[in-house]
């Protein structure tokens, strides 16, 4: 069994995949495993990933798929979790690159704190400028409840830090069925899948290991395009809301689920202007269903104390009539 899967997936990167790519040899054991999934790829993604496959395989053990169909990133990261075999797992994007020596940093804290997985801090980078991303978690190296981490409602907390790659997972997280992503979502992928790591996990820790350089910016990257895939994040905030709403701990819970997804529509709304206008007509549309769908007394309260300009814009929502009900 290897020590360590790295899951990392690739889609239309040419310009950048090297970078990752040669981040992941600097990194590199024995004992480690590279898993590439090249997500149907149309430039020259596939020949450099083959070229790397090769010269990865000479340090440590490299797995290298291809898919006939382009699926998005969820499914590419469910192949390499189908494929997995490491006692560790952890994720990269291909666009993205780690600092050398981290992933041995990563194994080292999550064996010393023998919890369920670890979340750590990352580096953001937009052209030349790099700034520094904390896990929004006061206790470092400390063995937490997840659970308990989820809360407090009002506050930026651990499931708002949705970031697969800032971390490392036990295995038995995966034979329980816990780190799967929900099949097919093009975006917000994380958020369902970092609700229910935080829902079913038991232990966790944050660890302040700086080695993740995620890139923001790209050109291509679904953050800077309007079109209708953006529209995925109301699927995977409804599987947030149905999901937290069947818990043990509902009570408790719901309001974050139910506050978080509101402060995403009024995010997407408060800049409409980059979709494309059916787009985002059909934003308008579906965030107005999504709110009648909502637990109306959990909503009632989020909108009391969320400030005065996203609420107004979210009560003017509530107040829509869906083309659905309106022919009703």
């Amino acid at each position: 069994m290897p020590k360590l899967s790295v899951i990392v997936p690739f889609y239309n990167v040419q310009q950048y995949a090297p970078d990752t790519l040669r981040s992941l040899r600097a990194n590199a054991r024995e004992d480690f495993e590279f898993i590439l999934v090249d997500d149907h790829s149309r430039d020259e993604t596939p020949a450099i990933l083959e070229r790397a496959a090769e010269d990865l395989s000479k340090v440590a053990e490299v797995r290298h798929v291809r898919h006939e169909v382009n699926g998005g990133l969820a499914t590419a990261r469910n192949t390499g979790l189908d494929l997995a075999r490491g006692e560790y797992l952890t994720f990269l994007d291909g666009d993205d690159w780690l600092a050398p020596g981290y992933l041995t940093e990563l194994v080292t804290a999550i064996e010393d704190l023998g919890c369920d997985f670890v979340r750590t801090d990352h580096v953001q980078t937009t052209a030349r400028a790099r700034s520094v991303h904390r896990a929004p978690v006061g206790r470092r190296y400390e063995v937490l409840n997840p659970r308990e981490a989820i809360l407090p409602v009002d506050r930026t907390t651990s499931v708002d830090y949705a970031y697969a790659w800032a971390g490392a997972y036990h295995r038995r997280l995966l034979d329980k069925g816990v780190l799967h992503f929900t099949d097919g979502l093009r975006t917000a992928e994380d958020r369902p899948w970092i609700w229910k790591l935080h829902r079913e996990a038991e232990t966790f820790a944050v660890v302040s290991l700086l080695g993740v350089f995620y890139r923001r910016g790209v050109a291509g990257s679904l953050t800077q395009i309007g079109d209708v895939r953006q529209l995925d994040f109301i699927r995977a905030f409804d599987q947030v809301v149905e999901e937290t709403a069947a818990d043990r701990d509902a009570d408790k819970l719901l309001p974050k689920a139910v506050r978080t997804y509101c402060a995403i529509i009024a995010h997407h709304l408060s800049g409409i202007e980059k979709f494309e206008p059916p787009v985002a007509k059909q934003l308008r549309v579906m965030a107005a269903a999504a709110i009648k769908r909502m637990p109306q007394d959990a909503l009632g309260d989020v909108l009391d104390t969320m400030d005065l300009r996203r609420a107004a814009k979210l009560r003017r929502l509530r107040r829509r009539i869906t083309p659905a009900k309106a022919a009703a």
